[in-house]
């Protein structure tokens, strides 16, 4: 059976969870900063680990499965949307390229947007519908509802609401497909960035830099580089109270909207650094039961201790695309089938003009 590792790329820290057989024998952190100014050291951390069958490696806003030996530039550009000398996700590629050069057999994973179950009308003018890892979140949610009401992965309809560290998204699910979502650059506040930019907001900037997208958020709000969750959650002072009505707003309207496109959900699945405080949780669901009262909000534990959700999902992704128990997971999601980039949809400016932007060249 097989042994394989997921990576999550967090922007507070990449989390490694590994399966052998279905069992867990990796359950590892390192902070983001320091995995990416020694990448080196993250691939040797995993060398340990051979032999191995498969990695889902830190795939960025995802790319259709493709294995990291065989990764060209264009594709690294895709994957973390950054040209020469952008900063944020961009900071990947030199890990990226580690991975490729090692003995690992890695492979990236898509995202949203790459998705054959996402209807076509949903993709115009989107990018960020859900990164690589928000997609792998997805994958444990779907895993847990059909493990804890015994019913097969296809029957599984849910929202996943995912605040992280820096940004929050949702991705919505029906009957087994990924259907809809809303990215952290394209969704409700995070706790570091600000979402969805109001266009005159992004006139107004005159240059949205990708270092901007990471910014603008709760934490700006109440005027801190940082925002500790149980602050934001506890603190009386007005500009905390306004950051927290801002934060749980959003989510909610961002929840609300995707039953639109998953009608048949019932269950707001919350994963997520800002997942783990109780006075979050509680009052998503009062707001919730207020708008839809026959939904009900839970936590997304999974199975492991210290690597987050993402992680976790992007093992049990590992595991089906390498031939395990979790086959029909991959299947009904449809990862194999993902394709396109994440440009292919563009209207507001060509997909030759972003192409540009991200310094790509086309032969």
């Amino acid at each position: 059976m097989p042994r394989v590792i997921g990576i999550d790329p967090g922007t507070v820290s990449i989390d490694a969870c590994g399966l052998e057989d279905g069992r867990l024998f990796l359950d590892e952190s390192l902070p983001t900063r320091e995995a990416l100014a020694n990448p080196r050291r993250l691939v040797a951390w995993l060398e340990q680990c051979l032999p191995l069958d498969l990695v889902a490696g830190p795939s960025g806003y995802g790319l259709p499965l493709r294995r990291a030996r065989d990764l060209t530039d264009t594709d690294l550009r895709l994957a973390y949307l950054a040209g020469d000398g952008d900063g944020g996700i961009g900071g990947l590629r030199s890990l990226a390229r580690a991975l490729a050069a090692s003995e690992l057999p890695v492979v990236f994973t898509p995202g949203v947007v790459h998705l054959p179950s996402v209807p076509a009308h949903r993709k115009i003018n989107r990018v960020d519908m859900g990164t690589a890892d928000k997609l792998c979140a997805t994958a444990l949610a779907v895993r847990d509802q059909a493990s804890r009401r015994k019913h097969a992965v296809g029957d599984v309809s849910l929202i996943l609401l995912e605040l992280g560290g820096a940004f929050s998204a949702v991705v919505a699910v029906e009957r087994g497909k990924v259907v809809d979502g809303v990215g952290g650059t394209s969704g409700p506040m995070g706790i570091a960035a600000a979402g969805a930019l109001d266009g005159e907001v992004a006139f107004l900037a005159r240059t949205i830099t990708k270092e901007m997208l990471f910014g603008g958020g709760a934490a700006s709000v109440i005027d801190e580089a940082t925002a500790d969750p149980e602050s934001l959650a506890t603190g009386h002072s007005p500009g905390t109270r306004l950051a927290w009505d801002a934060y749980i707003e959003g989510a909610v309207k961002a929840v609300a909207s995707l039953r639109v496109s998953a009608p048949s959900a019932r269950e707001v699945v919350v994963s997520g650094r800002m997942a783990r405080v109780a006075r979050v949780r509680e009052e998503l669901a009062r707001r919730l039961a207020v708008i839809a009262p026959d939904m009900t909000v839970c936590l997304l534990r999974g199975f492991a201790t210290i690597a987050k959700q993402a992680a976790q999902g992007a093992a049990l992704i590992a595991d089906g695309l390498a031939g395990g128990a979790e086959g029909p997971l991959v299947e009904s999601l449809e990862i194999a089938e993902a394709s396109g980039t994440v440009l292919d949809h563009l209207v507001f400016i060509t997909p030759s003009a972003a192409r540009e932007r991200l310094g790509i060249v086309d032969a």
